[in-house]
């Protein structure tokens, strides 16, 4: 993009691939402006509506049709964060005016060390007046925002191991902790709440002296050049260590032989000149030892165990953070955790727009991560990825759309603060991440093809489709090179990944038809099934109940194995399903427990988080429900808020509800007497986070005293949950519909998962 942007005589640099239109979007709804401007980058935040469509479903009363499904513009708040070089800032703020038709703006928020140096600029080219706030403030409140509302925020990093970046998971209590901000000095704050924090210390050698010195020692005048040097560089040669003074370890005193025992210790005595890389690379471990040796007694001295690590001078640089984590695990003996975050240059900027917004309560809100419009993280190793080091100094977004509801745990969650909703960690494992990225490339186009069957235009669906078929191929091969870029790599964030990109095009249910169609076909044989289950024995129920959930299971359009069969045999049905299914013994098998369990008291409420429409929801999960309710069991189905592949929505879920009640009494009853609840669980994925979940539900969960959990799928019992502890009884079942993971786990195609757990001490 060489040409001028916004008439400006500045151009954009060749090596961005981005137009401005993609890299400033949604401009022309853009509300409220923040800006975070440091030395060399600066951060712009915006907040704008969205207007994107969604699939509504509507009930048809005494109609053969069942719903009507139907497309609605919906209206939806976005944060953007851009990150770019001051270089650009005449370029970029012309843009914006150009582009920026929303006159109620009158204000923009700014800090950092150039708000004051860009006021004038600013104030000219936008017509907006600067309204200055405090640094640190800003700080403080981007950081507490990021840590509640990015899952994979944090992340320790461990630079010889087969992943470097290994993320945390959320905790939702972030407080205490210590924020070292690292720019031209050293600023520490001891965080205590939200509008609670103490500068407690700071050091005058950081981020400058490294640059001023390293400048001095090398010539060299850009801080990135001079971090490339380091990479390079060899810093024994210019340092003396413990083994050069003592000739090996100084045992007694547990100092071992490659420790530093003087920076820059050997060009006092060496009578040579030494090259500018190892003078680079001594620069930088001797300013990141004296940093992370302060934060540790500081951290040691406030009793706190994290420590986060922020500011210019960190900037991803893999050597910078693993010497700054060596230095600490090496002072606390592992006591205290050296934590980076992937969004910390925009803290600042995030919490300027949070000053601004303060009417409007952003932390009322849950904010999600929008995968198709961020950059992710990104390395500035030269060695790792050249191409992605020379664009990450140029331009990087972020962007959170503001959900529907509030998200919390799930309060029977053991213990929320170790709690991993995922199985497999994909940026770890390379031969299962290698296997997964080539089963979402494979399924593209028979993703493009359902997302345009789903349309009423096709010809239009066409286009936008392809432009989705490029993103999210563009996603994958990103996350093939750099898996790390939005956290840990899951088959979770590439389910996510794909209907955020779906979202992007106007594809908000692909397999809207298909489920309309075989929740239809189900409703038919429901009274059929019933009949069949209340002739079997008590005992023969219960494994005919649990084998129909599981036999329903089977039709998950998400699952090739399957939708391969779906689309090849259209009277592939429940009996045919309940064919493929294993023979007992099964892969995981519990079921002797489970009836044993059936055979004491009733649960008092079971919390039922339901998979897929049609044959799953209506042949399988309602007749076990319907059971559970005539034990004297009150039952909580929470089902999707908005549609991933074929699971069931709320919405499609109510309706369904209705018309099953229709012809049951037991279904009948029990919502009329409230003991049969449907409720929204907060998610729009085929996989299942138990810490974000609606606050509604855990409302509901509490209430009703719920002592059983039951978790059924694929996606949500075998890719999340597997391994999740919970504080009451728990049943988790599922059809492993893909032959690699069934391998994986040491069974076969169609295996079955029954797995009943009992919290020790409830035995």
């Amino acid at each position: 993009m060489a040409e001028c942007v916004g008439g400006s005589s500045h151009t954009m640099d060749k090596s961005i691939t981005l137009p401005p239109d993609q890299i400033f979007r949604n401009l022309e709804n853009a509300k409220r402006f923040a800006i975070d401007i440091g030395g060399s980058l600066t951060k712009l935040a915006y907040y704008s509506t969205v207007q994107h469509k969604v699939a509504k479903v509507r009930s048809f009363d005494h109609t053969a049709k069942l719903y009507e499904i139907s497309m609605q513009e919906e209206v939806t708040a976005r944060l953007h964060f851009i990150k770019f070089e001051n270089a650009y800032i005449e370029t970029c703020l012309d843009f914006i005016k150009d582009h920026l038709v929303n006159t109620e703006t009158k204000v923009i928020k700014a800090t950092g060390g150039g708000a004051h140096k860009f006021k004038e600029l600013i104030e000219k080219k936008l017509g907006l007046k600067v309204d200055k706030e405090d640094e640190m403030t800003c700080l403080i409140k981007g950081c507490n925002f990021v840590l509640k509302n990015i899952p994979h925020e944090a992340f320790v990093y461990a630079r010889h191991a087969d992943s470097e970046f290994r993320f945390q998971t959320t905790n939702p209590d972030i407080f205490p902790y210590l924020l070292v901000n690292i720019g031209s000095g050293v600023s520490i704050v001891k965080v205590e709440s939200e509008d609670k924090f103490e500068r407690i210390g700071g050091s005058s050698i950081g981020g400058g002296t490294f640059w001023g010195l390293g400048a001095l020692l090398t010539k060299t005048k850009r801080f990135d050049e001079l971090l490339q040097l380091a990479s390079k560089g060899q810093h024994t040669n210019v340092d003396m260590l413990v083994k050069d003074i003592y000739g090996g370890s100084y045992g007694c005193l547990g100092l071992t032989g490659d420790l530093i025992a003087s920076s820059f210790g050997k060009s006092a005595t060496a009578d040579t000149d030494f090259c500018k890389e190892d003078m680079a690379k001594s620069l930088l471990h001797m300013i990141s030892n004296d940093i992370g040796q302060l934060a540790c007694l500081y951290a040691k001295l406030h009793g706190l165990s994290r420590v986060y690590f922020g500011g210019f001078f960190i900037r991803g640089h893999p050597v910078t953070m693993h010497t700054i984590t060596y230095s600490i695990n090496f002072f606390t003996k592992g006591e205290v955790q050296a934590l980076f975050l992937r969004h910390e240059g925009y803290l600042g900027a995030i919490g300027a727009f949070l000053k601004g917004a303060e009417e409007d309560n952003p932390n009322q809100y849950s904010w999600g991560e929008n995968y198709a419009g961020s950059s992710g993280l990104m390395s500035v190793s030269p060695e790792m990825n050249p191409l992605q080091r020379a664009r990450s100094g140029t331009f990087d977004m972020l962007e959170m759309d503001r959900l529907e509801r509030q998200l919390v745990n799930l309060p029977l969650l053991q213990d929320p603060s170790s709690y991993i909703p995922d199985t497999m960690d994909l940026t770890e494992d390379a031969p299962a991440r290698e296997y997964w990225l080539y089963c979402f490339e494979e399924a593209l186009d028979g993703v493009v093809k359902r997302a345009v069957a789903s349309q009423p235009d096709p010809q239009e669906a066409a286009t936008r489709a392809e432009k989705f078929c490029q993103k999210y191929r563009h996603k994958l091969q990103t996350l093939r090179h750099q898996p790390f870029a939005y956290g840990s790599l899951t088959v979770r964030s590439l389910l996510d990944t794909r209907e955020h990109c779906l979202n992007e095009f106007n594809f908000p249910d692909p397999y809207s038809k298909i489920k309309q169609r075989e929740n239809d076909s189900a409703l038919k044989y429901f009274q059929k099934a019933v009949k069949a289950l209340e002739q079997l024995s008590w005992e023969d129920r219960q494994f005919a109940l649990v084998r129909g959930v599981l036999a329903g299971n089977v039709f998950d359009w998400g699952a090739k194995a399957v939708s391969d069969v779906l689309e090849s045999d259209p009277e592939f049905g429940f009996e045919e399903a309940k064919r493929q299914l294993e023979v007992r013994p099964w892969l995981v098998d519990c079921f002797d427990r489970w009836l044993e369990r059936l055979k004491g008291p009733p649960h008092k409420c079971a919390l039922f988080f339901v998979d897929n429409s049609g044959v799953d929801i209506i042949l399988g999960v309602m007749p076990f429900v319907r059971e559970l309710l005539s034990r004297g069991t009150e039952v909580v189905l929470a089902s999707n808020s908005g549609p991933a592949l074929n699971d069931v929505t709320n919405g499609e879920l109510q309706i369904l509800t209705e018309r099953i009640a229709a012809m049951d009494p037991v279904i009948r009853s029990g919502l009329k007497e409230d003991r049969l609840t449907l409720v929204q669980s907060g998610s729009s994925s085929p996989c299942l986070d138990l810490s974000r979940l609606d606050k509604v539900l855990a409302m509901v969960v509490r209430e009703r005293q719920t002592d059983l959990v039951i978790i059924e799928g694929m996606g949500r019992a075998i890719h999340t949950n597997y391994h999740a502890m919970l504080s009451c009884e728990s049943l988790k079942m599922a059809v492993l519909k893909n032959s690699w993971l069934a391998d994986r786990l040491g069974g076969k195609l169609f295996s079955v998962v029954f797995k009943y757990e009992v919290p020790a001490g409830k035995c």
